[in-house]
């Protein structure tokens, strides 16, 4: 057994060793992964989703786990290394035979580990915002589709009378496609193709495959692409669109801020970086800047309040090794994931079984979960119905509440739906 599954089975009170549970003690129990990055690049968004499922493990643990068996997670690390992600999933479905999997943050992991859940009949939870053209029976995406981060950010910008759109993103499917649909749907909405920056990329016939600025994960020279911006965004009423992921977000906005851009000259909205990212970015140079989420840490509710401080007091005892105590957050993506296991929990409770066919054909006939960021519900498609925040970033690195859209349906399919 590696260290990082004795670890998990500690997290949720486990007294023995594997070689030492009895047969019993396994029929009481039902396995559920967790597979995300906990080192690499990604690390910096992905521990937090890892800390907040064992959290809710905990929490159902101690109300007696769901169908009278407690869970008993085991926890797998990605690396940030794409063909792993397939390995482990892999691993998890086929010697684990865990019932449920909670994990992937970018999109290229998570098409990475789909044919494995699909040839296993296993269920993925899936909790990041993404760039839809994607439903398979065999995730459950909590996360947000375009038209519940991407497009009502637009739709703010405009109101706030914004004519330009500079697109940036991380070299890889979510921000390329997200691009592509934001293209269309600015073009729909009247804004001109000359005020769209970033650059095109066209085929032999000249349609235009890619839309955008790319750089790498990792990437870490930002001074080129930030002159570009600010030449681009003289003369007033433009915004950055960013799908920058991970770490790359540090040295992006440290450039940002020494160029003398401001959120009133150029305003960012990012749809990668919620409060834990902020944890590691020079916020008081950030505020004012924008993010788009179905769920921000100020909120103001009981579920909300609930969450927040049994979370703070889950993490002041938890003995996770390695794990951060001190100045630690809530945000969409952590919720999501939360979320997803009270609807998980939910879907078996409603079908009475554990079984894959069984708890899918529960989630496809509708459940809901009052969930920290309002009422989440399932959707046939696979996908969530729930409300949508745009945030202004703080000094602190939180976000005052600046517009909502309650109960939006979750639409994946997007691309070629807008017109002028």
């Amino acid at each position: 057994m590696s260290p990082t599954r004795i670890t998990s089975l500690f997290s949720v009170g486990a007294l023995a060793l594997a070689s030492l549970v009895s047969p019993a003690r396994a029929e009481e129990t039902v396995k559920v992964g967790v597979l995300h990055s906990l080192s690499g690049t990604m690390a910096i968004s992905e521990t937090s989703l890892r800390d907040v499922l064992l959290f809710t493990f905990d929490e159902i643990n101690a109300k007696g786990g769901v169908l009278g068996k407690k869970i008993e997670p085991v926890v797998v690390d990605g690396a940030s290394n794409w063909p792993l992600f397939a390995e482990k999933a892999k691993q998890l479905l086929e010697q684990d035979k865990v019932a449920v999997t909670f994990g992937c943050w970018t999109s290229v992991s998570r098409k990475s580990v789909l044919p494995v859940y699909e040839k296993n009949n296993g269920l993925l939870f899936y909790p990041v915002q993404y760039e839809g053209e994607e439903e398979s029976k065999n995730v459950a995406y909590t996360a947000e589709a375009v038209n519940q981060q991407a497009t009502p950010a637009v739709d703010y910008l405009l109101a706030q009378g914004v004519k330009k759109f500079y697109l940036l993103g991380s070299d890889y499917v979510y921000p390329q496609t997200t691009n592509l649909v934001l293209l269309e749907y600015l073009l729909s909405k009247g804004v001109p193709i000359e005020n769209i920056g970033g650059g095109f990329r066209k085929d032999a016939s000249g349609k235009i495959i890619s839309a955008g600025k790319y750089t790498p994960f990792g990437h870490t020279d930002y001074q080129q692409i930030v002159a570009e911006i600010k030449q681009f965004s003289a003369g007033g009423g433009a915004a950055v669109v960013s799908t920058l992921n991970g770490d790359t977000n540090v040295p992006f906005f440290k450039e940002y801020a020494a160029s003398g851009l401001t959120a009133e000259s150029c305003p960012v909205v990012s749809f990668s970086i919620s409060e834990d990212e902020f944890r590691g970015l020079p916020a008081d140079k950030l505020v004012g800047q924008l993010g788009c989420w179905t769920y921000f840490q100020t909120i103001k509710s009981p579920a909300n309040k609930k969450f927040v401080t049994d979370f703070q007091a889950w993490l002041g005892k938890s003995t996770v090794p390695g794990i951060v105590k001190d100045g630690r957050v809530t945000c969409s993506p952590m919720v999501l994931s939360y979320d997803g296991v009270y609807l998980w929990k939910a879907c078996v409770e409603k079908a009475g079984s554990f079984d894959v066919d069984k708890v899918r054909e529960a989630w496809k006939s509708g459940v809901s979960f009052d969930g920290p960021g309002g009422k989440v519900t399932t959707q046939p498609n696979m996908h969530l119905t729930k409300n949508v925040f745009i945030g202004e970033t703080k000094a602190d690195g939180q976000f005052k509440i600046l517009k909502s859209f309650d109960n939006v349906y979750g639409e994946p399919w997007l691309k070629g739906k807008f017109t002028k």
